[in-house]
């Protein structure tokens, strides 16, 4: 028996380690790498039209995680879908989608939908915090986001997460997305902060802002997760500052039926095997399963 093993609205996951959107997730190669180890992958935001991003420098590595303005880069959709056939399916595959309009989104799932010959899931991406007009911005349109919500169910049978941000006000955002046919919801994404170079005395960024994950963030998620676990039927994925093994503790205790892993990556992409195997001794050490640890800090 394997004492990781979970389901996540009708995907089967080996662990409840996944990799999060934008890290690793343009190439089906390293997508591949991280499927060994990693319970699933969610892919890089990707829309119809694709998008070449801001130019450099888009990372700054700083003492407690990173700053991205990367801006979404991404290949067109129909691009992306055609490498994505060569996907081991070593666990469930998750595609990051995002765009402008129901519409949008519903063009995104036929594409991807007839494409993959395999069972997948869509993660909307309503809190990318420096694009204007996508993301964040969507996501506090609670009208906008549960139109895109029901285009998206009524376009595909495969489950629909939605990726919503600790600066929206969350727990309105998620009540009216499970309301509208949601079948699970992911937090944090990125929050918008900055670094300024002393010397040349202006932003580091070329976008003068970008998203700030790691170690500063884990907190702030962490609060999420617990709200929204209270507050929901739906599964909370946990994503923001995830370097340890008690860090995905953390995230179960408070109510994630999985954790997401994203800036880690940046410093080891061993991070996967590294988690698992520690919860492995874990789940052992106090004879118990994951799935049994989901909510226990609200007892």
């Amino acid at each position: 028996m394997n004492p990781l093993e979970i389901e996540l609205c009708g995907l089967r996951l080996k662990n409840p380690l996944m990799l999060a959107s934008g890290v690793l997730g343009s190439s089906v190669h390293s997508l591949n790498l991280i499927a060994r180890d990693a319970g699933a992958v969610v892919t890089k935001s990707v829309s119809l039209e694709g998008r070449e991003g801001y130019r450099n420098p888009t990372v700054i590595n700083w003492s407690c995680g990173l700053i991205n303005a990367v801006g979404l880069a991404s290949p067109p959709a129909v691009e992306f879908a055609e490498e994505l056939k060569d996907f081991t399916n070593e666990s469930p595959l998750i595609v990051s989608l995002y765009g402008y309009t129901p519409e949008d989104f519903s063009r995104l799932a036929e594409i991807f939908d007839e494409s993959l010959p395999f069972k997948h899931g869509y993660e909307i991406n309503l809190s990318c915090p420096h694009v204007k007009g996508a993301g964040y911005d969507v996501g506090s349109d609670l009208e906008l986001s549960s139109a895109i919500v029901m285009a998206l169910k009524d376009s595909t049978e495969n489950p629909v997460f939605a990726k919503i941000s600790a600066m929206h006000d969350y727990v309105n955002l998620a009540k009216k997305l499970e309301k509208v046919g949601v079948d699970g919801i992911s937090i944090s994404n990125t929050l918008r902060g900055m670094k300024i170079d002393i010397v040349s005395k202006k932003p580091v960024l070329s976008n003068i802002s970008g998203g700030v994950s790691g170690k500063a963030i884990k907190p702030i998620a962490l609060k999420c997760v617990y709200d929204l676990y209270r507050e929901l039927e739906i599964p909370v994925v946990g994503c923001g500052g995830v370097t340890s093994f008690e860090d995905v503790l953390e995230f179960i205790f408070a109510g994630a039926n999985a954790v997401q892993i994203g800036s880690a990556v940046y410093y080891s992409r061993r991070i996967f095997y590294s988690l698992k195997e520690s919860l492995i001794a874990y789940t052992r050490a106090n004879n118990c399963t994951i799935t049994e640890l989901v909510g226990t800090a609200h007892d």
